[in-house]
C-alpha cells in the first residue's frame, strides 16, 4: 500500500509476523535511521530523514508494535531485541539493498549495535547518535533529574505522582512530558516538540523491550570489538545519556570517530544543527557507495 505524501514513498508490507511500515526520502546510497524509544513510532524522525536526503535515500520505519507496524500478536514473547533486529533485516531484503549506512538515535543506537553484531556485512558504516550504548553497563546511571533545576525536578516528581493517582489523565501526562522534555534539550526552542513525542511512547512496549534486554544481559561489546567499518559517534555534552557511554564506544570501535558537541542535549539536530548536520552529511558523503556509476 503506497500513500501520497511529501516523502518519496510511504509503504506498508506484510511479512510472517505482521506488517512493517516505512518511509523513504531522496535518492542515492541508502541510510537507515532507527529512532529511539523503545515503544515510539518513527514520525518524529521524518524531518531528520528529509534533511539527510540531499544525496542519499533515507529510510525511517515504525518498529514492531508501533505506529502502522502491526503484529499478529503482541505480547512479551514477541517484543524482543532479537526480533527487532530481524525486522530490520526483513526491511533491507524488502527494499533490495545489499548494504546500507545505519544511523541509530538513543535506544535506536542500541538496536543499531545489535543489528551490526548480527549482520556486520550489511552495515557499510554506522552513526551512533546520542546512543544508549552497546550494553546495559551504564543504563542505570541515566537520570533526567540530573539535567533539571531543583524547581523543575519538584514539578516532574509532582506530576508523576499525580499520574499514579489519576492514570490516563491527559493534562497531567502533558505536564509531565513538558518537564521531561526540558531534560533532553540544552535550549528551550524545541521543548514542546519533544514533549509531544514523549507523549507518544507506548509504555507497555517500552517495559517489554527493556525487560527482555535485562533478562538477556544485552551486551554487544565482543562483536563490536571485531567491527571494522567506520563509525561516527555523536554525543552532546549536556546529554541526559552519560558521556562515558560514547567514550567507551570510541575505545571499543577500532575505526571510530567521536564528536562531542557543546551546548547540546540529546538531539543534536535540534540543539546544534550547525554542527550535527554538517558532520553527519560529511560522513554520509565519505561512506556512501556510488550506486549509479
Amino acid at each position: 500500500m503506497i500513500e501520497n505524501s511529501s516523502a518519496q514513498q510511504k509503504e506498508i508490507f506484510e511479512y510472517s509476523d505482521g506488517k512493517i511500515a516505512y518511509q523513504t526520502f531522496g535518492k542515492g546510497f541508502p541510510v537507515l535511521i532507527i529512532n529511539g524509544g523503545p515503544g515510539m513510532n518513527s514520525n518524529g524522525f521524518a524531518s531528520l530523514a528529509k534533511m539527510l536526503s540531499e544525496n542519499n535515500t533515507t529510510i525511517i520505519y515504525d518498529q514492531r508494535g508501533t505506529g502502522k507496524s502491526k503484529l499478529k500478536e503482541l505480547n512479551a514473547s514477541n517484543m524482543t531485541i532479537d526480533l527487532m533486529v530481524e525486522d530490520i533485516e526483513v526491511l533491507r531484503q524488502e527494499l533490495g539493498f545489499e548494504q546500507w549506512i545505519v544511523l541509530g538515535q538513543s535506544f535506536g543506537g542500541m538496536l543499531a549495535y545489535a543489528y551490526a553484531a548480527k549482520y556486520p556485512e550489511r552495515v557499510n558504516a554506522m552513526i551512533q547518535s546520542h546512543s544508549g550504548g552497546m550494553s546495559l553497563r551504564n543504563v542505570g546511571s541515566f537520570s533526567i533529574m540530573n539535567r533539571l533545576t531543583e524547581a523543575e525536578n519538584d514539578s516532574l516528581v509532582h506530576y508523576s505522582a499525580m499520574m499514579h493517582t489519576s492514570p490516563g489523565n491527559p493534562r497531567l501526562a502533558k505536564k509531565r512530558a513538558y518537564f521531561m522534555a526540558k531534560a533532553y534539550l540544552a535550549g528551550t526552542e524545541h521543548e514542546n516538540t519533544v514533549a509531544e513525542r514523549l507523549l507518544e511512547v507506548n509504555r507497555d512496549l517500552n517495559s517489554m523491550i527493556w525487560g527482555n534486554m535485562r533478562s538477556n544481559n544485552f551486551d554487544k561489546t565482543p562483536e563490536m570489538r571485531e567491527f571494522q567499518n567506520k563509525v561516527l559517534i555523536i554525543h552532546g555534552l549536556q546529554d541526559v545519556v552519560p558521556i562515558e557511554i560514547a567514550e567507551f564506544a570510541h575505545e571499543v570501535l577500532s575505526n571510530s570517530e567521536l564528536l562531542k558537541i557543546e551546548d547540546c542535549g540529546h538531539y543534536g539536530w535540534l540543539d546544534r544543527p550547525d554542527v550535527y548536520l554538517k558532520k553527519v552529511k560529511e560522513f554520509l558523503k565519505a561512506n556512501s557507495i556510488n550506486i549509479n556509476p
